[in-house]
């Protein structure tokens, strides 16, 4: 086999949504945009709803078609970039609950699609998406007497508990909301984790799920497992790669390995990732190119089949710090040439 094989632990997703829902003083939701973060929305979202998660968000209303197709009727679908020009008959065909973030988006759903269930983002500081103050106080009367079914914000430094901007948006948000009748949201991941004063009456875990920070506790969901294609003695003095990066300062046995930034695996990662064979750890040796991996295997004693740079040794965060990256790049890029194996389907 010539490519990598990505195994996914839906039991492990599973776990931690059922640990974040315990931290959860309300209603836990899950966010599954951009494909479940890599890990594919339909069979995360299935099995999260057989945990009793009821409500899921995605990015999109095209996300959101697809999972419907994967769901089936009942679960709620919100629409995090609420209700765009041309999503009219992806929400009405599909059943989802666009988030509006706008006057222009609320008179859109209003007159398209009036009877149908709509949510409404307000921006609490991060200016990003959802109403204003201003925007919101003009509208919200009129939102609050139709079929509205939720009021979210979103935090933006909530995986740095010190930061004092998370303590303004809690109070913006309280302030904006006060009085609404429907459930309220702010808290993703990381604001479960500030406490219940940020809990509202849902939550909406998304990396946390998929084994990343802040999280700590999570547990691990992805291995990614590459095949070592060729190996190769290199005398001292010789180079490996692009650019001649490495350069060999002892007798030392190369595996080239089925894997590059085409699949994810950003050129950042170049001559300082890490792959492990079982508990053995070994050394990116050069530079990562479009399709393989060049690995000093030279203190093992054998060849491997295959070395892993996900896996229980080395979660998403630990190969995004080498990379000078974030877990949630790593999960969102790995690419479709892997074979994906999914445990606890």
């Amino acid at each position: 086999m010539g490519t990598g094989i990505l195994t996914i632990d839906l039991d492990a997703i599973a776990a931690n949504w059922r640990a974040l829902d315990r931290r959860s003083q309300g209603e836990t939701g899950a966010v599954v945009k951009a494909d479940g973060y890599g890990c594919g929305a339909g069979k995360v979202a299935t099995r999260l709803a057989r945990e009793g998660a009821r409500r899921f968000f995605v990015a999109t209303a095209e996300e959101g078609a697809a999972l419907r197709d994967a769901l089936g009727a009942g679960p709620e679908i919100n629409v995090f970039s609420g209700h765009m020009a041309r999503d009219t008959g992806l929400i009405r065909d599909h059943a989802l609950t666009p988030m509006l973030n706008s006057p222009e988006q609320a008179a859109r759903h209003r007159s398209a699609l009036p009877d149908a269930p709509y949510g409404v983002q307000l921006d609490s500081g991060m200016n990003r998406l959802g109403m204003e103050p201003a925007d919101w106080a003009a509208t919200r009367a009129g939102l609050e007497a139709g079929p509205l079914t939720l009021v979210m914000s979103h935090l933006a430094c909530a995986d740095e508990p010190g930061r004092p901007e998370n303590a303004r948006q809690l109070k913006k948000f309280t302030e904006m909301t006060a009085g609404v009748s429907v459930p309220r949201s702010l808290s993703a991941t990381g604001g479960i984790l500030l406490g219940a004063e940020y809990h509202f009456d849902l939550t909406r875990p998304g990396i946390g799920l998929y084994g990343g920070l802040p999280f700590a506790d999570a547990q691990p969901v992805v291995r990614l497992s590459l095949p070592v294609i060729q190996t190769r003695d290199v005398a001292p003095g010789e180079f490996v790669g692009y650019g001649g990066s490495f350069v060999a300062k002892r007798p030392t046995r190369i595996a080239t390995v089925s894997a590059g930034y085409a699949d994810g695996l950003i050129r950042y990662m170049s001559n300082v990732a890490q792959l492990y064979d079982d508990e053995r750890v070994c050394s990116l040796a050069g530079r990562v190119s479009m399709d393989l991996l060049t690995v000093d295997i030279t203190d093992l004693p054998d060849t491997p089949d295959q070395l892993d740079i996900l896996g229980p040794h080395q979660g998403v965060d630990l190969l995004a710090e080498a990379a000078g990256t974030i877990g949630y790049e790593i999960l969102t890029s790995l690419g479709p040439r892997y074979q994906r194996r999914y445990l606890g389907a």
